[in-house]
């Protein structure tokens, strides 16, 4: 019997286009199954937690759009792609902590910049954490699986450099143990005023439960302003004279940029719809005063009020580039 050639040629939900699925489209597109039914999203009885957890918090969230999965990641990466992009990355790190382990780095730095590092740097994980957290949060929320995949590799990327971080305070309190890397970041995070703005703002981020609320301050606000705090401790230690740190920072924000491109591309989405406008608005108001407060509180000591003003204008900018000015 002859085969029949009449039948479908690619996956059904991709049928329509004119042009053969990218890998990206297969991989990513309309997988998730708690869409089939919004009442219902989890295979339990339809007033289970999860499920009254899902139709307040997602199904009925402020933000609506007709089609959240017309979303599409700019970079389209995959799991595949994002594991080779990232080995790469990973090797490229590991040669530059090398290098300045062979060239005796930290035992040239400057006392006074060590002890700056000891309240700018180390603590640092601890807020890498909370976004990697609240990156988690999106990724068992969002209505769309290709926003779902952003999330995803948005939280291992913080994941990476909370484990960068933590290896770095490792090897500083090898060359300086009278110092206390390893054991005081966690009195830093909690009572320095340097990271109360931070504080304040993650632990807020993480009790919002509206999936788009919470997308909205994380990355929209959050993830920017951590960007612009680890630009200016990169810019600090290359006046300081540590090239290592300056890498490291600089290695952080080429994966920051990912989460910068996906971020807008959700926003304009959701400004397609008109009465999103409103909403997005009042986020934005309720969410920058508290960015302003944590980026004020970091770059306290750090830089001068000049570079304080960049952030602030580098802050507006991205605001400008996603349509919400």
């Amino acid at each position: 019997m002859g085969l029949d050639r009449g039948g479908l040629k690619t996956w059904s939900l991709l049928s329509g286009n004119k042009k053969r699925p990218s890998e990206y489209e297969i991989l990513t597109y309309k997988l998730h199954s708690r869409n089939r039914d919004p009442d219902q999203a989890y295979e339990q009885g339809p007033d289970s937690m999860m499920n009254q957890w899902y139709r307040k918090y997602v199904r009925d969230s402020l933000l609506q759009h007709p089609d959240w999965d017309a979303f599409r990641d700019p970079d389209q990466i995959t799991y595949r792609s994002y594991n080779a992009m990232q080995d790469a990355h990973e090797e490229y790190v590991d040669g530059v902590i090398k290098n300045h382990v062979n060239n005796e780095h930290d035992s040239k730095l400057l006392p006074e910049w060590v002890d700056k590092l000891a309240v700018y740097y180390t603590p640092l994980r601890y807020l890498m954490t909370t976004l990697q957290m609240a990156s988690a949060y999106i990724v068992q929320m969002a209505p769309s699986s290709t926003i779902t995949n952003c999330a995803a590799f948005q939280e291992t990327d913080a994941f990476r450099w909370v484990s960068r971080i933590a290896f770095r305070t490792k090897q500083l309190s090898l060359t300086y143990p009278e110092h206390s890397f390893v054991t005081g970041e966690r009195q830093q995070w909690e009572d320095n005023p340097v990271w109360q703005g931070f504080r304040e703002l993650m632990e807020k981020a993480l009790t919002t439960y509206d999936w788009a609320e919470n997308l909205f301050v994380v990355n929209v606000i959050a993830a920017r302003v951590i960007d612009q705090a680890i630009q200016q401790l990169g810019q600090a230690a290359q006046l300081q004279g540590d090239t290592l740190t300056a890498m490291l920072c600089d290695a952080q924000l080429a994966d920051s940029e990912r989460s910068r491109r996906w971020t807008l591309a959700w926003v304009k989405l959701a400004l397609e719809n008109e009465s999103n406008v409103d909403v997005l608005a009042q986020w934005k108001a309720k969410w920058t005063p508290l960015a302003e407060q944590a980026i004020e509180a970091y770059s306290a000591g750090l830089l001068n009020s000049d570079a304080l003003q960049e952030a602030k204008t580098n802050i507006e900018k991205f605001y400008v580039d996603a349509g919400l000015v």
